[in-house]
């Protein structure tokens, strides 16, 4: 029977061809798109996490709540301490601290007179660190436009965008400006050994960063930072054990009233990720619906106009004695195979448009100029394994939706008026 509808769907090209296609264009659409969007919002998240969120963050309750300002005054103390307790608690996370800190970038000309000056968005990180793997992390490597990572106290990267604002060339000298953690005034000298560009304007246009031992002489934060992140193995964001991890830290703390209490934050609960996260889950089953419930509207009229112009050849075999059961069952079977076929070329066709725009994507960049959320100028899809079948689902249901309405009107032929129908 198989063999039998097979052949019939490859010689009868009007009873398959626009059945196919309409598939094929769905299917490809819902691969496509789910992708994308995994893809686009996994970039998004990755790159929060990489750069401010962690997955998972701990900071003092008076800085979490004014953490937009970078209060470095409300920062931890005695992070050495409690950076050793968290390693050997938890040895199969990795733990970095950061400070994060405001202020002007002054720009001598040779005369040490004032040729520019700029705000700058400082990041300390640990750059010198044997056990810290944050260069990577960062990607400061590939990022360099020019000049090295620095590797001594007294170096500083700056954004490529910066630095072409101020003119400022590898190896000139320049003064930040700005304040300590007790609210005084701090100058510090830096030379640039560096240039960046991490392709997300918000750090781009502004981007100082230095190693956090010469923020904390400059900040006056000895054994100080403004935050501590933790990440998973393989830089894996799990939100079910960073839950577990953020409930078992926090209760420890639970007792007392101390504003300077360490508090530990998991992901998606900072920068409103959450709504991303769940959007970004939500979505493609978002889309399975809507391309079945189209598709079936689609392959329904499909089926209708079908199913009129074999009118004939369903009274043939009723006339003949073939049960019409049969015929409806034979009808489903014919849409399988025909869902099976479209679903098949429709995600070869949507896997490799996924693949391409992972590998090349979508440069977005001018649209970003003014941003202040931090997300990639280059927005690219994600092959992910349940694209595999993912395609099937509104392929393979639509059509067999789309038949099952249309094929109602089997039932409706009255046997008794067959062979008058035969004779017209």
């Amino acid at each position: 029977m198989i063999n039998y509808l097979i052949k019939g769907i490859l010689r009868d090209k009007n009873r398959s061809l626009i059945p196919v296609i309409v598939i094929t264009i769905g299917v490809m659409l819902t691969i496509f798109l789910s992708g994308f969007l995994k893809g686009a919002m996994g970039d998004i998240v990755d790159q929060n996490a990489r750069f401010e969120t962690g997955h998972v963050k701990i900071m003092s309750r008076a800085y979490a709540q004014n953490k937009d300002q970078l209060p470095n005054d409300l920062a931890l103390l005695g992070v050495d301490t409690l950076m050793e307790s968290l390693r050997r608690q938890h040895p199969d996370m990795e733990w970095v601290k950061r400070i994060r800190f405001g202020g002007l970038i002054d720009v001598p000309d040779q005369n040490g007179e004032t040729k520019g000056q700029g705000p700058a968005s400082g990041l300390a990180v640990e750059l010198y660190s044997t056990q810290s793997h944050e260069a990577e992390r960062l990607n400061i490597q590939n990022a360099l436009v020019s000049g090295t990572v620095p590797d001594q106290p007294g170096k500083a990267l700056i954004g490529h965008v910066f630095a072409d604002k101020l003119n400022i060339k590898i190896g000139d000298p320049i003064t930040f400006i700005g304040s300590t953690m007790n609210g005084s005034m701090t100058f510090e000298n830096f030379t640039v050994s560096g240039t960046i560009r991490f392709g997300m304007s918000v750090m781009d246009k502004g981007a100082f960063i230095i190693d956090v031992a010469d923020a904390q002489r400059m900040l006056d934060m000895q054994d100080g930072a403004g935050e501590i992140l933790g990440y998973f193995a393989n830089d894996v964001y799990n939100d079910d054990k960073a839950q577990q991890l953020t409930e078992s830290f926090n209760r420890q703390y639970a007792a007392t009233d101390d504003e300077f209490a360490p508090e530990m934050f998991r992901l998606k609960e900072q920068n409103n990720l959450a709504g991303y996260l769940d959007y970004a889950d939500n979505m493609s089953l978002l889309f399975v619906i809507i391309f079945v419930f189209a598709m079936s509207v689609v392959l329904w009229n499909t089926g209708l106009l079908g199913g009129l112009r074999r009118y004939k050849e369903f009274g043939i075999r009723l006339a003949l004695g073939e049960a019409k059961g049969h015929v409806y069952r034979t009808l489903i079977m014919e849409a399988i195979v025909i869902g099976i076929i479209g679903s098949v070329v429709g995600t070869i066709i949507g896997l490799a448009a996924t693949w391409y725009m992972q590998t090349y994507g979508i440069d977005i960049g001018g649209m970003l100029s003014d941003a202040s959320m931090m997300m990639p100028t280059v927005i690219k899809a994600r092959l992910t394994p349940d694209l595999l079948y993912i395609g099937f689902i509104p392929g393979l249901f639509a059509m067999v939706f789309g038949n099952m309405l249309s094929g109602r009107a089997i039932y409706k032929r009255e046997t008794a008026n067959l062979f008058k129908e035969l004779e017209v």
